[in-house]
């Protein structure tokens, strides 16, 4: 448990660039004196460094170690032209989205510079079990679902929002299969969105890339075709970040 505590706060950390014992806890579930104390140990490790006042980073030595930054910062270099591209060309908004700590959240949206309407997906914590971009993470990551006791606790958004344990764990398999997921009115009546994740192993499978428009506007035939056209993107974006499938 401790040890788990102490690598959550890591990777918090080094996605956010820099965060703050008050984001740690919110991420990490983690009462502010427990905390407090897991930074200041890594601290003392140099896993962690302190960078602003009340933020911190992480450590010269932990940089020694992974050689290479995962921040959102960096991601966004190298992911968010690529959305940019894909959001004009599409005519709608495309989106970002990582695991952080054991949560799925949306870090970046790109919106259409065409002057098309579009519908935007927001920031922030998406449910594991309805929204595209949490699911399509969480089927290429099954021990989310064993940290958390989600039997009896799916929360019912939408008449159309998978409640039952079993049933999206074969909502799962089916994504596995054809290699992103779909979101049809599960979060909000009206809308709908797609995702794939960047790689099925690796850093690549804690993130995800997504688009959303209306139901109208993704029928069954564009959300096949968005789901291909963002497999496609995820390979091109993999490449450029150095990752493979193993």
């Amino acid at each position: 448990m401790h040890l788990e505590r102490l690598t959550s706060i890591l990777e918090i950390v080094g996605q956010k660039g820099e965060a703050t014992v008050a984001q740690i806890c919110t991420h990490a579930d983690l009462p502010k004196p427990s905390a407090y104390r897991l930074v200041q140990d890594l601290v003392s490790a140099d896993l962690l460094t302190p960078s602003a006042r009340g933020r911190f980073a992480i450590g010269a030595r932990l940089k020694r170690i992974t050689l290479r930054d995962l921040s959102d910062p960096a991601l966004l270099e190298v992911i968010t032209p690529v959305l940019a591209r894909a959001a004009t060309d599409q005519g709608a908004a495309f989106f970002l989205s990582r695991l952080r700590g054991q949560r799925v959240e949306i870090i970046h949206v790109a919106t259409p510079e065409n002057g098309v309407s579009y519908l935007h997906p927001g920031l922030g914590k998406r449910p594991l079990h309805a929204c595209s971009c949490s699911k399509v993470i969480a089927a290429f990551s099954p021990e989310l679902l064993s940290k958390h006791d989600l039997q009896g606790r799916l929360k019912k958004y939408t008449e159309s929002t998978i409640t039952n344990l079993q049933d999206l764990e074969t909502e799962f398999d089916v994504i596995r299969k054809q290699g992103y997921a779909e979101c049809v009115e599960e979060l909000e009546r009206g809308m709908c969105s797609v995702a794939a994740i960047l790689t099925e192993t690796g850093p690549g499978a804690t993130l995800s890339i997504g688009a959303t428009a209306s139901t109208r506007v993704f029928n069954d035939a564009a959300r096949e075709e968005i789901g291909r056209t963002l497999q496609a993107m995820s390979r091109k974006l993999s490449t450029t970040l150095g990752w493979s499938e193993t």
